[in-house]
């Protein structure tokens, strides 16, 4: 090798290394950038979410074994309006409309869509009443916190996380920081005992992209199950998922929850459950789409 090819090897070698420690502080200071999430909606806004929720269970009691399933897609909306207390976000929550399947064991399939104008079978007359009234009518806090509600007679379901939005940390969190955020849920002991089980929400911010917060959340039961019982009734309490959080339209852009649990011995030594479900919620701004088996 020549004097000048091996200066200029030398040169791009230095270039090499610095852009290497270049990018190295680039990610460096990504890591150590903290991000401040708080929830942001108007007085006069409207906000609808597609909620996909898809669940197989399968039970087998005293040598018989049943499977369920359900697929429901659904549109809830919120409708704001004026704040009733200073910082404090307050809104209507209601479905829209839903299409629903059920199948349980070996009968017939149900099915209903509450745009077809068709009555719905027994099973889902509950859920057609709803449909467009409020359920509840919900204050919460830039952090998302719920500072009132009033329920208007409606069920509300809440896969998962126990309320209509998630609870943010109060200082501004850095990438790979979490915070916890704790819960109650209620569960049938032996007879007609009820018992308070301690859950708390472990949430993890996992990346920002373009303004997009990745948080992933998962759920840890404090409280000790004295048997399995217990468990069966909390899995659907329970959380395991991502959500997508627009950090300067403060709302979440999307959250898919995940079970795949199997319980044996809830009643009994040969007994089992088998619990496979998926629920997506994403943020919309037009028409939803309908459910499809």
């Amino acid at each position: 090798m020549n004097r000048n090819a091996f200066v200029f090897s030398i040169v791009l070698l230095s270039c090499g290394i610095s852009s290497l420690r270049v990018t190295s502080s680039v990610r460096a200071a990504e890591a150590a950038k903290q991000y401040t999430l708080r929830y942001r909606f108007d007085p006069t806004e409207t906000v609808s979410y597609e909620v996909t929720h898809i669940a197989k269970t399968k039970t087998r009691l005293r040598g018989v074994e049943e499977v369920s399933q359900v697929h429901t897609v659904s549109e809830k909306v919120w409708t704001f309006q004026k704040p009733a207390k200073s910082g404090s976000m307050t809104f209507d929550h209601s479905v829209a409309k839903v299409e629903m399947m059920q199948q349980t064991g070996e009968k017939p399939e149900l099915r209903w869509n509450s745009e077809a104008g068709e009555k719905p079978p027994i099973e889902f007359e509950k859920v057609a009443q709803q449909i467009g009234s409020p359920l509840s009518t919900v204050s919460i806090n830039p952090r998302g916190q719920e500072t009132d509600r009033v329920t208007h007679g409606g069920t509300e379901s809440q896969l998962g996380m126990g309320g209509l939005t998630i609870s943010l940390p109060d200082e501004p969190v850095a990438i790979g920081g979490s915070w916890n955020v704790p819960r109650e849920v209620k569960v049938r002991g032996e007879g007609i005992e009820i018992k308070t089980m301690k859950v708390r929400e472990v949430y993890t911010l996992e990346k920002v992209e373009t303004g997009v917060a990745t948080l992933s959340i998962r759920s840890e039961v404090l409280t000790p199950m004295e048997d399995e019982s217990i468990k069966a009734q909390l899995l659907q309490q329970l959380s395991n998922g991502t959500i997508r959080f627009d950090i300067d339209g403060g709302r979440v852009m999307s959250k898919q929850l995940d079970w795949d649990e199997t319980v044996v011995g809830f009643q009994g030594p040969n007994s089992l459950m088998e619990y496979r479900a998926r629920m997506i919620e994403t943020l919309v701004t037009g028409p939803v789409r309908t459910a499809r088996k």
